[in-house]
Formats: C-alpha cells, structure tokens, sequence
C-alpha cells in the first residue's frame, strides 16, 4: 500500500523521467469530477485541469480529458456516455455519490478500464485499482489536540458539521476522539452542510443560545468563512478560537499573518485530484504498475510552514 506523499512524488519523478510515450501507444485518461459548487470543489476543478494541461503538454502519447457534473445523476451519464464513444484506459472520478456511481463505474472496470477514486469511495472497494484521499480522522483530531493544548484541556466548544457522509463521520470522529480525556465540552454539534451561509445562520442561532463560548470548530473552510462573519457581526469577546479545516486560500492567509483566533489550519487538499490523475498518468507511462491507496497527511499547519500550502492562483 502507498502510504503518504512522498512516495507519491516518487512515482511522479519516474513518470516525468520516462518521456514522452508514442503516438501510437497514446492512451485516454479520463477524469470524472463534481462541478465547482463550492470552494473545495472549484479547488479540485482547478487542479485537474492543470494536471491535464501539462501531461497533454508533456506527454503526446496520453490524453487527459476533465468532465465536470453538477450532480450525482449527471456524473453517471457523463461517465456512461464517455464510456460509449471512445476507448478509456483510465477514469480518475472522484464519485458525487458512493451509491449512485458504484454500478456505474463497476460496469466500465468490466470493460479494462484502470480505475482511480479520489477522496470519497465507492461502495465496493475492490473496484478501484488506486484510491487517493486525504486524512480526514488527522483532520479533526489534530485540531482538536490544538485546542486542548491551548486551551489549559478546559472550555466549552461548539461544533459544525457538513453533510452526513463518511468524510463527515471521519472528521467528527477524529475531533472527538482529540478532546477525549479533557475537560473540553461539546455545548451543541449541528449541520451546516458545508456551506457559508448555513454556518452563518447556525452560528448565529448558537451565539443568541449560549453565552460562553471560548471554541468553534466548523469542519471545512467555507462554513469557517460564514462563522467568523457571525462572530463579528455579534461583537462577542469571549471566543478564543475559531478553526476550520481543507486549507483554503484565505484561511492560510490568516494563518500566515499569525491570526489569533485562526492561527492554525489542517490540510484536505484539493490539489489530491492532480496528485490522483498523475499517479494514474505513472501507471502507463512509468513503466511500473501503480495500485494500491495513498492517503495524505493532514499535519498542523501553523505560520512556519503554511507558505508550502499556499496557492494563490487556486480558488480554493
């Protein structure tokens, strides 16, 4: 099994190593991935194209086409039309749905197909050959021992989650278990769907219902971006802390500039669909049989290092 990044990077430098594969061996990557509806999302439509415009540009023998979908159901159809006119040696999807896409994408591994999941898995592991995600349990745990540390192991915390999914699970799991054995208290844990607004409005109804709170850890950036705003539309002084999580570009800023209330960020990295389709890209290319499944650290990303997680072009 790949275990973490560098050897990710490893398997790259061999593919950039091997040069350009003939016309004649040209191969079809194609890349499946949910429309940008949000900010991680429109991360992950950034990096793959740019993962597919420098292998088309690098390597004439392999093809790399992104299709975006803006639900699970156009995914399908995507995939399936893709499937029906032209020949795919690989699809690198990163699934709207577990359930809606396993059959689907288990019909075209019938056909040959080298398979790539990205973040969110199928039902039905045995149909990936190469599966890359991010550390969604580190996600939450290390945020939570954050908390714990600078917290003197006591306060009352408030939580937001995304949407009931396993990378949902994970996270809540992760956070849980980092402050277990403290004398930190989860006052209230909701949904926000990971969306802006939602957090804003949720963060709103828990500021009005509890008069102390000294921590807020909203589970993605976006739902980050809608709690600070309720912060300081509410005037309230007692929170120490509010921390998120995925990495986003404005939030690494923060970081950067030594925020005291967001001085810390855990990575969820959009670019892993760029990571996935090169790895994929090694696979035809590299001469070595690339499977298996690679999951990214997801360390504490302070001031000292947040620069190497920076990406200002990105949207995410």
């Amino acid at each position: 099994m790949l275990r973490n990044a560098l050897i990710a990077a490893g398997v790259t430098a061999a593919l950039l190593a091997t040069g350009p594969a003939s016309a004649a061996e040209k191969k079809v990557i194609a890349v499946s991935i949910p429309a940008a509806d949000h900010g991680w999302t429109a991360g992950v439509v950034y990096h793959a194209n740019a993962a597919a415009k420098e292998i088309n540009k690098a390597f004439p023998g392999i093809e790399v086409i992104v299709k975006t979908s803006p639900s699970a159901s156009a995914q399908v159809s995507a995939i399936e039309d893709m499937s029906a006119t032209r020949k795919m040696d690989a699809l690198v999807i990163l699934p709207h749905s577990s359930e809606e896409l396993t059959t689907p994408v288990k019909t075209i591994k019938e056909k040959g197909t080298f398979i790539t999941v990205v973040d969110r898995g199928l039902n039905d592991p045995h149909i990936q050959d190469l599966y890359v995600a991010g550390d969604n349990i580190a996600v939450g745990f290390n945020t939570a021992k954050f908390l714990v540390e600078k917290m003197g192991g006591k306060g009352n915390l408030v939580v937001l989650r995304g949407i009931p999914t396993v990378i949902d699970d994970e996270r809540i799991k992760g956070f849980q278990d980092g402050i277990k054995g403290s004398d930190l208290k989860i006052l209230d844990i909701q949904y926000a769907n990971w969306n802006s607004d939602e957090a804003f409005k949720l963060m709103q109804d828990y500021l009005a219902k509890y008069p102390q709170i000294d921590a807020v850890w909203a589970n993605d950036d976006d739902m980050l971006l809608g709690v600070l705003e309720a912060i300081k539309q509410s005037g309230r002084k007692d929170i120490k802390f509010a921390l998120g999580g995925n990495g986003m570009k404005e939030i690494i800023e923060k970081v950067k500039a030594g925020d005291a209330m967001t001085p810390v960020e855990t990575p969820y990295p959009p670019s892993m669909i760029k990571t996935a389709i090169y790895l994929t890209a090694a696979h035809f290319a590299g001469h070595a049989p690339v499977r298996g499944a690679l999951k990214l650290d997801a360390p504490l990303i302070t001031k000292d290092n947040a620069e190497e997680y920076y990406f200002p072009d990105s949207p995410f």
